[in-house]
């Protein structure tokens, strides 16, 4: 009997423990989908910060390398596989309102060289270069360093930098805005409990130091971003009034 409470146990266990990794594969996906429908719905792009996604892309490419130098649990670098996609679909999406709603003709490239429209390109391809070449690079100097530990341990760092950035591009474009109008309040709240939720994940997991600093720096931006919610929200209601 005592036996057979053991293995139940463990069997609910071992089912947590699948449905934590499918949690952590696929939820941080999660939150763009609101946003994804808002910027549809209003056929406008401004509310939303396309660097957040610039910020995504360069963190998971870095942690897709980290993992070459020093294998961590799965979910995570599959879970960076799965961001990467998502963050290029929101791309994809920005970039065909805003050639729609385009009034100019003059159009900006990555081959032009100008730092001055540096990830505001008119084409969607030309963050599918950016991405390419960034990832040549990595995959470069990675293979001549691999053996380096400090490298590695460089690379997951500057990874976890990276994504613990991720709301940062948000919260200045808010406070440059002077309002929170475009950006989906359900996205930043799916953050914030992901967020949570993941970094209890990496303490349980006994995940390397630099994800659970990663995830504590994410959840001050996402609460951040929240009280500017409420306080931009607050100034329209007394412009308003």
């Amino acid at each position: 009997m005592e036996q057979g409470s053991e293995e139940d146990m463990e069997s609910s266990w071992t089912l947590l423990s699948w449905l934590a990794s499918c949690v952590m594969v696929f939820g941080g996906a999660v939150p763009y989908i609101p946003q994804y429908q808002e910027i549809q719905r209003t056929n406008n792009v401004e509310g939303f910060s396309t660097r957040v996604c610039l910020v995504l892309l360069i963190a998971n490419i870095l942690r897709i390398f980290f993992w070459v130098g020093k294998q961590f649990e799965m979910p995570l670098l599959l879970q960076s596989v799965v961001m990467i996609f998502t963050m290029l679909a929101m791309l994809h999406l920005c970039c065909a309102i805003q050639s729609s709603n385009r009034v100019t003709t003059k159009l900006h490239h990555i081959a032009d060289l100008d730092f001055r429209y540096f990830w505001s390109w008119s084409s969607f391809e030309d963050y599918l270069i950016f991405c390419f070449a960034f990832t040549l690079l990595c995959a470069f100097i990675t293979f001549f360093f691999l053996d380096w530990v400090l490298f590695v341990e460089a690379l997951g760092s500057l990874a976890v930098m990276f994504e613990a950035m991720l709301g940062l591009p948000q919260l200045l474009q808010n406070y440059n805005n002077r309002s929170t109008r475009g950006m989906s309040v359900k996205m930043v709240l799916l953050w914030t409990a992901g967020d949570i939720f993941k970094t209890t994940y990496f303490v349980i997991n006994e995940s390397p130091v630099q994800f659970v600093v990663c995830g504590a720096v994410q959840i001050m931006i996402d609460i951040a971003i929240l009280l500017q919610v409420g306080y931009y929200g607050q100034d329209s209601r007394i412009k308003l009034g």
